[in-house]
């Protein structure tokens, strides 16, 4: 089989003032070097869209797991691809299906360490890109949900809320609330997703959370912060555990760089009700991703999960269907495919 040469690639152009635009990227066409010893050769079948691209290209944030973005830098992000080209005795063959961080290009060449194959016969391979893993670690790590637990998700119509409201559900949590930005989105988790109530943006959100979570919450996964977080907290019952894994309010602004999103709390509530808020990232438990894939699997087979996403058709398309990330646009995860 002849091998690609090239390969198109999403640039960074210039960096955005306030949110993000198509023209702030370019798409370019570029030679592709042939893989060298231990080198894997990866087509791309599909990449994650995510707003965490927003602090990185935005250069807000300090202290963080990867360096931002500058013009002239490639974007990266979670992907599925196809091995084309492996060397002999490695972990990897042609034809095998691999996870990587890669995306937003055609095609990649890299150690071979750099790419987890998947599990032949894994159901709806896609949903391993999903950042959905991300839910997963907050709700059985740093949040630990318990048989019975009220649980809010907030942001739960994106990529990982999505998930995350059903990954509560089958840890063994009574109720399940999401928050999400327009009405539309919130009938659908409802309907299709087996949240019990979805809190719409913009409307009063502390009234709203009271009327629908009248005893209070166990648990929040907070993917937002600014009121909601400081609704959370007061709503919160003695005891209850706060997984911070998310700035949407600060990625959403356009007056900020998408590295902060101010919240006031009630420090007090805190201390006299005994709650836990912690932060976290995907990097703070490595042997989490096994486990993980595991369950994944495993739901997907039986039926237990349903993996919800907005497809993209082709890496042109991909600039500006990130900029719609940040006005509304997709339901659960949304993938460029190729």
């Amino acid at each position: 089989m002849d091998l690609p040469r090239t390969a198109r690639v999403v640039r960074l152009k210039s960096r955005p003032r306030g949110l993000p635009v198509a023209s702030d990227f370019a798409v370019v066409e570029e030679p592709l070097a042939a893989p060298g010893p231990g080198e894997v050769l990866v087509r791309n079948r599909a990449f994650l869209l995510f707003p965490g691209l927003r602090t990185l290209i935005g250069g807000g944030g300090e202290n963080l797991p990867v360096g931002h973005l500058g013009p002239g830098d490639a974007l990266f992000g979670p992907a599925l691809g196809e091995v084309l080209a492996a060397p002999e005795g490695g972990p990897l063959r042609p034809g095998d299906r691999v996870t990587h961080l890669a995306g937003w290009r055609e095609a990649v060449v890299a150690g071979a360490d750099r790419f987890t194959a998947v599990e032949p016969g894994f159901p709806q391979p896609l949903a391993l890109v999903s950042a959905a893993s991300a839910g997963y670690d907050a709700l059985t790590r740093t949040a630990e949900v318990r048989r019975g637990d009220v649980v809010l998700v907030t942001a739960a119509a994106g990529a990982v809320g999505s998930m995350a409201g059903q990954i509560a559900r089958l840890l063994g949590a009574s109720r399940v609330i999401g928050t999400t930005r327009s009405p539309e989105k919130a009938k659908r988790l409802v309907d299709e997703l087996g949240y019990d109530a979805v809190l719409v943006a913009g409307e009063p959100f502390a009234e709203q959370l009271a009327e629908v979570a009248p005893q209070g919450l166990d648990v929040v996964l907070d993917l937002v912060g600014g009121e909601q977080l400081t609704a959370a907290v007061d709503a919160a019952r003695p005891g209850a555990r706060f997984a911070l894994a998310g700035a949407i309010a600060g990625q959403l602004d356009p007056a900020r760089r998408g590295g902060d999103a101010p919240a006031v709390v009630d420090s007090f509530r805190i201390g006299t009700l005994g709650l836990s808020l912690r932060g976290f990232t995907v990097l703070d438990h490595p042997d989490l991703e096994a486990e993980w894939r595991e369950r994944l699997g495993g739901w997907l087979r039986e039926g237990r999960i349903v993996f919800p996403y907005t497809s993209v058709a082709g890496i042109d398309r991909a600039p500006e269907a990130l900029v719609g990330l940040f006005t509304g646009g997709g339901f659960g995860a949304t993938i460029t495919e190729l």
